[in-house]
């Protein structure tokens, strides 16, 4: 069940990390020491510490706790204590300000209980967590037991559910659709030169990096090739500036994009601009990278979507078309034979700030975020 009355923000001058209740004087906070704490009538009784922590069912912004209690004094117990902190990372810049510690303070409700706020848990953040049992006594004041053990554990990626809200958001954005023809790949020299010479004349799927939401369930984890279809207005041809090189691989659309094409939702996401990205992973049908979305991300239909569109006409042919407000960042799952296309040079500029590569999504933009963890 539901944490009732659940306070956030709330810290304890006996948890593992250091600070004060908020809103509670130091003296009006009694430590249960060993030989125990005095109890409303005046006899001395240790309340129970909380033994063998257990997590589960973890989301991106909730997860479930229990664990085991000794009897005595049980039917004192009136709150629980949860102290929950991001994990340290041993590789953080040791001058940045740190997260403070989020202390809930939960009624004693019925064993297990979630715990769930996007104010204070992450998605795929590693976090630790110590509880301790309380009584209140009739002057306001709290006896507490000892703290247990820390237990560490991470949250999730984002679900479908979330996944499809940020779907649900793009699509509001997304603008009208412009016909293209090609998918292109901006690269330096030295990377066509590895395809062709160490990688028989192909491009290889790599892992996807960490750019985008935080929650995505593909920044790690899906192998892919990164391309591009936006097409500039005035032109209908794609963009002679890029931020990735300056050589460029261009493949029909109707190589890597037809009916024998599976089309997924991945990410929707801006990085402190007014431009905003849209990630679509195309992969053929029943392949890996087929099987690894169906089980993560968002289907769409390849003929009807506000983003990437493949239609056939009447002469059987395919026609092609992509929104026009988004900039669309599209993963082919499967290696990609550059026998399949061009590499020319672009007459344009190298426009390094464009770059995604590993880009941090701006937690502030209300049309890009969802209400849970970044």
């Amino acid at each position: 069940m539901e944490v009732p009355g659940l306070a956030h923000n709330i810290t304890s001058p006996l948890s593992p990390c250091e600070g004060m209740i908020k809103d509670l004087s130091l003296d009006s906070i009694q430590l249960c020491e060993r030989d125990g704490s005095k109890s409303q009538d005046g006899s001395m009784e240790e309340l129970p510490v909380p033994q063998n922590i257990k997590i589960s069912n973890i989301t991106c912004d909730s997860f479930k706790i229990c664990w085991d209690m000794e009897a005595r004094s049980k039917e004192r117990i009136t709150h629980y204590f949860i102290d929950l902190n991001k994990k340290e990372n041993k590789n953080s810049n040791k001058f940045k300000h740190k997260d403070v510690p989020t202390k809930l303070v939960a009624k004693a409700v019925p064993l297990p209980m979630t715990v769930r706020g996007h104010w204070f848990l992450s998605p795929r953040t590693e976090y630790t967590v110590a509880v301790q049992t309380a009584s209140k006594q009739t002057d306001g004041d709290y006896a507490v037991s000892e703290w247990s053990e820390i237990i560490e554990f991470c949250t999730a990626d984002y679900s479908t559910v979330h996944l499809n809200q940020l779907l649900e958001k793009a699509e509001v954005i997304a603008g009208r659709m412009l016909r293209f023809s090609v998918f292109y790949r901006n690269q330096n020299k030295e990377y066509f030169d590895h395809a062709r010479e160490a990688q028989e004349n192909r491009m290889l799927p790599s892992v996807k990096d960490n750019s985008g939401s935080h929650g995505s369930p593909i920044s790690g984890k899906l192998e892919g090739i990164y391309f591009s279809c936006n097409t500039e207005f005035n032109t209908g041809k794609p963009p002679q500036d890029s931020p990735y090189g300056r050589l460029r691989f261009e493949v029909r659309a109707d190589a890597l994009f037809n009916p024998d094409t599976n089309l997924y939702f991945g990410d929707f996401y801006c990085m402190y601009t007014a431009y905003h990205y849209v990630i679509l992973v195309l992969a053929p049908k029943g392949s890996r990278g087929d099987d690894f979305c169906k089980q993560r991300l968002p289907a769409l239909d390849i003929g009807d979507n506000r983003f990437l569109t493949c239609k056939q006409e009447d002469d059987g042919g395919l026609v092609f078309h992509h929104a026009q407000d988004v900039i669309l960042e599209v993963i082919y799952t499967e290696p990609v034979d550059l026998a399949l296309g061009t590499v020319a040079e672009i007459s344009g500029h190298q426009l390094m700030s464009m770059s995604t590569v590993n880009a941090k999504k701006d937690p502030s933009c209300k049309t890009c975020n969802i209400s849970v963890g970044r």
